[in-house]
């Protein structure tokens, strides 16, 4: 099965009308993965019962009117599985296995999908490279000298690679939009609340949501079809009713009004990355939508903002990692304060422990009013700024990230230059947003993204002018030479 020629509706029909089956389609897709593998390093586990799981699936018959039903997909190492070891990529949790599914697992195979793996990433979502895992490094299938972006890179590279047709990542500050802008594919970051958040090993409690990989927009609506609502293992779901993402993702993007912030254009972005949003911007218009520069002055502030707070939730939640409870447990400690040093000492890598210190400094006694609350109030600020554009405009829209693909290695000694990765990304997040990232061009044989942003539960409109944007370009139709094209 070549996932390239064909999306998620082609596949589903293949299966309807019998012209393949999910047995057939699961064995391919996993000769596919291993084909790749060993130039990708982009799982840390495969699912041994796959292939029996697609067997039941093929034996109760293709549900005629469910579009994942039979169909393989790939989710990222922080979603806990009971069939298979949970890591986050890190050695704390080391053939850690879980007593029950994550909630978007449960939707998913209650679906029909086929889960074939687990994805690598950044350690506990903590980077923008995966690089930062404590197993291997995901390589870029444009160019495997490159990295996929993260923390969700093997998610995003599974998908661009056309191994899956689809994957689940996670998005803290930008962790599912930065790796699909990297590896040309679609990601999207729901709402806060829109998606369960049970079952996703926890970084950054307030942020953290749960998203899908694919390679066409309407194919990323059928997934968050699958995977939203609300759910009462998690009191931060939002309870709001899920419409079906698909229905009226054809009406295009006339009459739309279409904001693009002035910051969104500045110095730090690549010549190649502005020229291709402001093309995209001219599509727009000949599409009918209107155009409007506008500004988002607190922007500039959402990294500080973000590392300050995200990583005093993440020194919050990680705290559970103890060496007692579960996990990896250093050997012979002197006593209970020497085991609780040296098992984070050891478990823990170096991205992760510099994010607990300085969450831990930020709410400290002394620092608490300088740092937290300072951060706190310039979150707020960036939310109103975003609500302010959103009073006129249906959308606003830019680059998912400053540059294309970085070189393996080339920015992972200088943690302030790697956070900047998501500084387009993570008022996103502060805000609470949806924001989706889709092909946009390209610069020296690297896939561009473009990002756009939605009101609150927006999700509908940010699919129909993605949707609108992808008919009418054919960034999303090129392919990476490693995937066999």
């Amino acid at each position: 099965m070549n996932y390239f020629d064909r999306d998620l509706e082609s596949v589903h029909q293949m299966l309807v009308d019998g012209e393949t089956t999910s047995v057939e389609l699961t064995k391919q897709t996993l000769a596919n993965i291993d084909a790749h593998e060993a130039d990708l390093q982009a799982y840390l586990a495969m699912n041994d019962e796959a292939v029996a799981q697609a067997e039941k699936i093929d034996a109760a018959g293709i549900d005629p009117d469910n579009v994942l039903s039979g169909v393989p997909v790939a989710i990222k190492d922080n979603l806990v599985t009971t069939n298979m070891p949970t890591t986050a990529a890190s050695k704390m949790l080391e053939n850690f296995h879980s007593l029950f599914n994550a909630t978007v697992v449960e939707k998913l195979q209650a679906a029909g999908a086929v889960i074939v793996g687990k994805t690598n990433l950044d350690e506990f979502a903590m980077g923008s490279s995966t690089e930062k895992s404590a197993y291997k490094t995901t390589r870029n299938p444009w160019d495997t000298n490159t990295v996929p972006g993260g923390s969700s890179g093997g998610s995003a590279t599974t998908v661009a690679a056309g191994e899956v047709p689809a994957s689940l990542g996670s998005d803290t500050g930008g962790s599912i939009r930065q790796p699909a802008s990297f590896t040309g594919v679609v990601g999207m970051k729901p709402t806060y609340g829109r998606v369960s958040r049970w079952g996703l090993i926890a970084f950054g409690s307030s942020f953290d949501q749960i998203g899908p990989f694919t390679r066409t927009v309407k194919d990323n609506a059928y997934l968050l079809n699958t995977i939203a609502g609300h759910d009462d293992h998690d009191a931060t779901s939002s309870d709001k009713e899920v419409p079906d993402f698909t229905a009226g993702i054809d009406q295009g993007v006339k009459g739309m009004r279409i904001a693009l912030p002035k910051e969104y254009l500045s110095d730090g972005i690549d010549q190649s990355v502005k020229d291709a949003i402001q093309a995209a911007a001219k599509k727009y218009e000949e599409l009918g939508a209107t155009i409007d520069e506008v500004s988002l002055p607190h922007a500039k502030y959402g990294v500080m903002a973000y590392y300050a707070l995200a990583s005093s939730e993440a020194s919050s939640n990680l705290e559970r990692f103890d060496g007692i409870r579960y996990g990896y447990r250093a050997e012979d400690p002197k006593n209970l304060e020497d085991l609780y040093v040296k098992t984070r000492s050891t478990g823990f890598g170096d991205e992760v422990k510099r994010r607990i210190m300085l969450g831990t400094f930020s709410l400290s006694a002394g620092s608490f009013d300088k740092y937290f609350k300072k951060a706190a109030q310039i979150r707020t600020l960036i939310i109103e700024d975003f609500q302010k554009v959103f009073q006129d405009h249906d959308l606003i829209m830019g680059p998912t990230a400053p540059t294309t693909a970085f070189k393996v290695g080339a920015e992972s000694t200088d943690p302030t230059e790697m956070y900047m990765n998501d500084v387009m990304t993570i008022p996103v997040n502060l805000a609470g947003l949806p924001g989706m990232s889709l092909p946009a061009g390209f610069s020296n044989g690297l896939p561009i993204g473009m990002q756009l942003i939605g009101k609150p539960f927006a999700e509908s409109t940010i699919y129909q002018a993605g949707h609108a944007f992808e008919q009418n370009t054919d960034f999303h139709k090129q392919t990476p030479q490693l995937g066999g094209k």
